[in-house]
C-alpha cells in the first residue's frame, strides 16, 4: 500500500532527524548565532519530535504488518521509541546530556531500522507500490 510505504519513510526521516538533531546540536551552537540554535536547543523540539515520530512509526507499522503478518516490527519499533521516550523524559536528570543523547541515538537507529524492515518485509509480501 502507497500509504504504508511514505509512512515508513516519513518514520526513517523523522528518527534521522532526530539523530541529526542529537549528534550536530554542538557545532550548530558554535556555527550559528545563539538566538538561531535556541531554536534548536530546547527539550520542546525533542518533544514536537516524538509527537511526530509515534503517530507516524504506528501508522506505518499497523498498515504494514496487516500484510507481512510480521509482529516482531512491533517489538523493534517499540524498543526504539521506549529509548526516545526514555531519553526525553529521564536521559538527562539520570545520565547526563552524553547518556540523553546515547539513548536519542539508540532509539532513532532502532526504529529506522524497524522501518526498514517493515518496508523490505511488505515489499516482499508484496503489499502495494513501493516507488
Amino acid at each position: 500500500m502507497f500509504k504504508q510505504t511514505v509512512l515508513d519513510r516519513a518514520a526513517i526521516a523523522l528518527s534521522v532527524l532526530c539523530l541529526i538533531h542529537c549528534l550536530l546540536l554542538p557545532f550548530i551552537i558554535v556555527a550559528f548565532p545563539l538566538s538561531l540554535a535556541n531554536i534548536f536547543k530546547g527539550e520542546a523540539l525533542h518533544g514536537w519530535l516524538l509527537l511526530a515520530i509515534i503517530p507516524t512509526s504506528l501508522a506505518a507499522l499497523i498498515l504494514g504488518c496487516r500484510k507481512h503478518k510480521s509482529k516482531n516490527i512491533y517489538l523493534l519499533c517499540g524498543l526504539g521509541i521506549s529509548f526516545l521516550i526514555g531519553g526525553f523524559l529521564f536521559g538527562h536528570d539520570l545520565l547526563g546530556e552524553a547518556g540523553e543523547k546515547i539513548m536519542t541515538v539508540i532509539g532513532g537507529v532502532i526504529i529506522a531500522i524497524g522501518h526498514f524492515y517493515n518496508f523490505s518485509l511488505c515489499n516482499k509480501a508484496n503489499c502495494g507500490v513501493h516507488s
